[in-house]
């Protein structure tokens, strides 16, 4: 079966294109073309066909919810009920991320309880099971990581974040500028440098990349270049190690792109917003307008408790900038493992965020629900408010735990509600729907 960037090279409009441009009104042929030139990708896998979603130039950003087991928590009917819950809250993506407990059962009864188009990372098995069968995580044998990266296609993944761009350069670039105020992050990152290290190879996910890539083309599974080095502090935003592998990931986006892969570049986790854009720019440069994932970001690191509020900050500049998919941050980051609470927060703060950014980088056709809101609440017009809000449930919810004296109005102002005084002295100069 050939892939969607291979069918878009040939001038075939698939069905998935033809869904995608339908939800984001605009054109197939449109469509097809950033898709053929890899600056839209759409998660699919042959085995599976989950909803359809596009990411990248022009379209909305989508928001990506991360769930899994720990080693301490292993809780496989809670992972189903986050799962679930992401949905509900309006996650464009899930990426099941586990690494306790069974991982083939957590990772396929996710898969069945969804309608998203459900990623991972194959290290995180890989590094488990051979912890389990070794003793030793460095004993990883690279034929059962390939064989891993398989099998979980085959289960059905639509992406995958391989962390091909960490290799020995990129190691000693780490080394070369005295490591980190933050060290690193990344569970999958630090375990491959740790196996680079004590095994004294190169990364076999980079040495053989060419591989990597023929295996998700198989599945038409995403290949979502891992950023294994990301800043996890803002004060190491945007250092050498980090940029390094940037540069790397973009080179084999390239390359993957012309293998016939469709392929996404993840980005880094904690930046400062006045780095975000640059950071942005230096991706879609390098990798030829590949669609960019961001993790958060998180603009700050002393708000433990309320880093869903730093990255929808953060995630909102990117989303402005030209992120095209952000991966939501619990209140949970840095403290716990998230519950459901956690991952309905999480998702609702980073959809919000991506309004706003898209009201930003498509004032055209991003802003008119927000001028409908005005017009409803200028009109006190509830039924219309809350059919034009993000999430109305609880908009509802939140007005009828407080209910007014006066139906019209609300309790933050009651007898003194300044749109219904306002109405009346301008009831016959309303703009209404002329502009």
């Amino acid at each position: 079966m050939k892939t969607q960037i291979e069918a878009a090279r040939e001038g075939i409009v698939t069905p998935q294109m033809a869904e995608v441009a339908a939800a984001e009104e605009v054109s197939p042929e449109r469509v097809r073309g950033l898709v053929a030139e890899g600056r839209i990708v759409i998660p699919w896998n042959h085995n599976r066909g989950p909803k359809v979603v596009g990411i990248g130039e022009g379209l909305r950003t989508k928001v990506n919810a991360s769930i899994g087991t720990s080693s301490d928590i292993v809780d496989y009917d809670a992972e189903i009920a986050k799962a679930k819950a992401a949905e509900e809250s309006g996650a464009d993506t899930l990426m099941e991320l586990s690494v306790g407990g069974d991982l083939d059962r957590v990772r396929r009864e996710v898969i069945a309880a969804v309608d998203l188009p459900v990623g991972n990372v194959p290290l995180y098995q890989a590094f488990c099971e051979a912890s389990r069968k070794y003793g030793d995580p460095n004993k990883l044998d690279e034929e059962l990581l390939f064989d891993l990266i398989e099998r979980q296609c085959a289960d059905g993944m639509a992406f995958m974040a391989v962390h091909c761009g960490i290799n020995l350069y990129t190691v000693e670039r780490l080394r070369k500028q005295g490591y980190r105020y933050g060290g690193l992050v990344s569970k999958g990152g630090v375990s491959m440098v740790a196996w680079m290290l004590a095994n004294g190879r190169e990364n076999p996910l980079y040495e053989h990349f060419d591989r990597v890539v023929e295996i998700l083309k198989r599945y038409d599974t995403v290949l979502s270049l891992g950023n294994g080095l990301r800043a996890g502090a803002i004060h190491d935003s945007s250092d050498r190690a980090q940029i390094q592998e940037l540069v790397i990931n973009c080179e084999l986006a390239e390359i993957g792109r012309d293998m016939g892969c469709q392929m996404l570049v993840e980005g880094p986790g904690h930046v400062p917003l006045d780095e975000v854009e640059g950071n942005i720019q230096l991706q879609k440069r390098m990798s030829g307008g590949a669609p960019y994932y961001m993790l958060g970001p998180i603009s700050t690191d002393v708000a433990p408790g309320f880093d869903h509020i730093t990255a929808a900050i953060g995630a909102a500049q990117s989303s402005r900038y030209g992120a095209d998919l952000i991966c939501y941050i619990t209140p949970a980051e840095h403290l716990a493992l998230p519950n459901e609470d956690d991952v309905r927060m999480g998702v609702k703060a980073a959809k919000i965020a991506a309004h706003i950014g898209d009201m930003n980088k498509y004032p055209e056709r991003g802003r008119e629900r927000d001028k409908q809101m005005s017009k409803a609440r200028r009109d006190l017009d509830w039924e219309r408010q809350f059919e034009l809000a993000l999430y109305p449930g609880d908009a509802r919810a939140i007005r009828a735990s407080r209910t007014p004296e006066d139906e019209a109005t609300c309790t933050m102002c009651g007898d003194f509600c300044a749109s219904r005084g306002a109405g009346k002295l301008f009831a016959g100069d309303l703009r209404g729907d002329k502009i």
